[in-house]
């Protein structure tokens, strides 16, 4: 059992909704990176997923793409990545961390040695969002294979022919991401995504987590009221890019996480 798995079972076993924090590893320097880690699950994260800084980011919006340019121009690396998660561990071993980025930076370190490292680091799942199943043998079965779990993202075009195949090797949790498009690009709904979570559910026993489009406390609540939990980046993301303190984006993170928790 990963951390990550033993967090759902302790939240379902309380009857709670789960709140997952994006922020992109050293946005904006390392050390304020990772004061802002260290911080989150003391502001009711209960999954953290790491930004992996890459240059060619086809996913996500000017938010995040802002974020991974500032965090290379710091000088961030996978190895510094790794550091991060490495540090933030020496005095927290049970909130899960999830590494999401794309595969290129993974693929020139080499698959093996990545997960013996991220191992190492204390990561304990992976979402690649350029890695389709078709790809599994490249890194989503090693992976698993590590003790990593290999988290797969479904979405709004995600049909009932493609879906097994999208649930086929994925653990953890499932990512449902609410909206067609790029983050931070529009507003989930929760009369939208409550179907499409209803229809995932049917199909496999992982927690379904929502993401894309969750900017404030109220938004985190509906959507988290129709799901297992909700996911948080951009807006985070943007608070860290405006120059905020570190206790402003986390009394903001807090603020997301309690109306996650209040579903």
């Amino acid at each position: 059992m990963t951390r990550i798995d033993a967090k759902f079972a302790e939240l379902q076993a309380a009857g709670k909704k789960a709140f997952v924090a994006y922020v992109m590893a050293g946005d904006p320097d390392y050390d304020t990176s990772l004061e802002i880690v260290k911080g989150l699950p003391a502001a009711g994260v209960d999954v953290i997923e790491l930004g992996l800084p890459f240059t060619d980011p086809m996913a996500d919006g000017p938010t995040i793409q802002l974020a991974g340019q500032r965090a290379l121009e710091s000088g961030m690396t996978l190895q510094s990545t790794l550091d991060l998660a490495t540090e933030f561990r020496r005095t927290d071993n049970t909130t899960p961390i999830v590494l999401m980025g794309y595969y290129n930076p993974i693929y020139s370190r080499g698959v093996d040695r990545f997960l013996v490292d991220a191992q190492t680091a204390g990561i304990d799942g992976l979402i690649v969002v350029d890695l389709p199943p078709e790809e599994d043998d490249e890194l989503c079965i090693p992976a698993q294979k590590a003790g990593l779990n290999f988290i797969r993202l479904a979405t709004p075009t995600t049909d009932d022919k493609r879906l097994p195949k999208v649930l086929q090797n994925t653990s953890g949790f499932v990512y449902y991401v609410s909206i067609t498009g790029i983050t931070g690009a529009a507003e989930a709904e929760a009369t939208n995504v409550g179907p499409e979570v209803a229809r995932i559910k049917a199909s496999t026993d992982l927690p379904v987590i929502v993401g894309f489009g969750i900017n404030s406390p109220e938004k985190s609540r509906a959507i988290a009221s129709v799901a297992d939990g909700a996911v948080v980046g951009s807006a985070i993301v943007s608070q860290i890019g405006a120059g905020k303190p570190v206790s402003e984006v986390l009394a903001f993170v807090k603020s997301l996480s309690d109306g996650a928790h209040s579903a």
